[in-house]
């Protein structure tokens, strides 16, 4: 299944993808992390067994945008072969989790209200960001983690003021207000370390910060924040601004607000089609940074990371760069296992939000199974050290 393909390289498994239909199935696998990828399950089990009962002083929430159990199986026998097994489906706990929203018009999540049921608890309509059906605030564990003392912090390739990240630590009605959401992690919910793109959002219209407005790979983005400097405010505030890998290597500062793209770290196309997938700090970098940075909090902290490539080369039908993003994703699952495997006072949650796309994993064939003339087929790839 999943992998590039090449002059004489095998081309003997295909994935069919589907035009994307709004996240049907919302259904996602949540895994507690204990020990390394290295250790066998047995090791696994009595070490939660030691520690069966105890609370955890630290949380490192990760998630896969859009991630679904076919995503985990293409990434699985492209990564790792027909026997192989992702660091993410190495870990002692899984369980099923709904994330359905209560919107009147649809069922069907989105991002928003899927985030808000994880930091809050309550489900409710799509497009709300920690605020219940009514538009009330609910709290937020993110929140609740600064008042308890602890650090906290937010890892992602999106913008960091998107969906997911937003609904930890801010609350609106709308998830298209970013620049409100910036403005309330500055001055409400304070997280110590801010990582991802979406510099746009900081900066007033016609001003842009150290990415230039309308770039050729895609003229659309440009700063447009209504609440005006953030970053000048966020610096005032104590945080040491970087914008590429080596001020993020650099800096040494406990509070770090790094933006490193005007809007998502990557582009989003279809294959061959300005598609690119090359951030100017790697997920898994971003994530050592955050862990290094709040783990030296005595009270613990609150990390939330995440991998938004994956739902949005899946809107894209972009297989490709779907498997790169969920590649990059297990880095980060490996950076945070290896962190566990040293603390056992943190616990690792590893789960998507809703399935993206619509993704089925199949053998090849020369004609579209599906029929319908809307699927689209992608592929073949590899399996990893097989024939398949």
């Amino acid at each position: 299944m999943f992998g590039t393909s090449g002059p004489g390289r095998h081309r003997t498994a295909r994935a069919r993808r589907t035009v994307f239909t709004a996240a049907v199935g919302a259904a996602a696998a949540v895994t507690g992390a204990v020990l390394s990828p290295l250790v066998s399950a047995d090791a696994a089990q009595e070490h939660h067994q030691h520690n069966a009962g105890k609370s955890p002083k630290s949380v490192i929430f990760i998630n896969g945008d859009g991630m679904s159990a076919a995503h985990r199986e293409a990434a699985r026998l492209y990564l790792q072969g027909l026997d192989g097994k992702l660091r993410m489906d190495r870990l002692p706990e899984s369980g099923n989790l709904t994330t359905d929203s209560r919107d009147p018009n649809t069922y069907v999540t989105d991002s928003a209200a899927a985030a808000t049921a994880w930091a809050t608890g309550h489900k409710t309509y799509n497009g709300a960001i920690s605020v219940d059906v009514n538009q009330n605030p609910l709290p937020t564990l993110g929140m609740q983690a600064k008042k308890a003392g602890k650090a906290t912090g937010l890892v992602t390739t999106a913008q960091v003021t998107d969906a997911s990240p937003a609904a930890w630590f801010s609350q609106t009605a709308d998830r298209g207000q970013q620049d409100e959401i910036a403005r309330q992690y500055l001055e409400k919910s304070k997280p110590d370390v801010i990582l991802g793109g979406g510099e746009d959002w900081w900066y007033p219209a016609d001003t842009p910060g150290a990415f230039p407005d309308h770039p050729a790979e895609d003229t659309t983005e440009a700063s447009k924040g209504t609440k005006g400097n953030l970053v000048q405010e966020a610096k005032q505030r104590g945080y040491d601004y970087v914008t590429s890998a080596a001020e993020l290597n650099k800096t040494r500062s406990s509070k770090v607000l790094g933006l490193f793209a005007n809007e998502e770290m990557f582009q989003q196309r279809p294959e061959g089609q300005g598609d690119s997938y090359d951030p100017v700090v790697p997920l898994a970098r971003m994530t050592t940074k955050a862990l290094d940075t709040v783990s030296k909090d005595k009270q613990g902290f609150f990390l939330f990371v995440e991998e938004e490539g994956v739902d949005e080369f899946s809107h894209e039908n972009n297989g490709d760069k779907m498997l790169k993003s969920m590649q990059q994703l297990e880095a980060a699952v490996a950076v945070a296992r290896r962190y566990v495997a040293r603390h056992s006072d943190t616990l690792l949650v590893v789960t998507g939000d809703h399935d993206c796309g619509g993704l089925a994993v199949e053998d090849t064939g020369t004609t579209d199974e599906s029929g319908d003339g809307i699927s689209a087929e992608d592929g073949p790839f590899d399996v990893k050290g097989s024939d398949k």
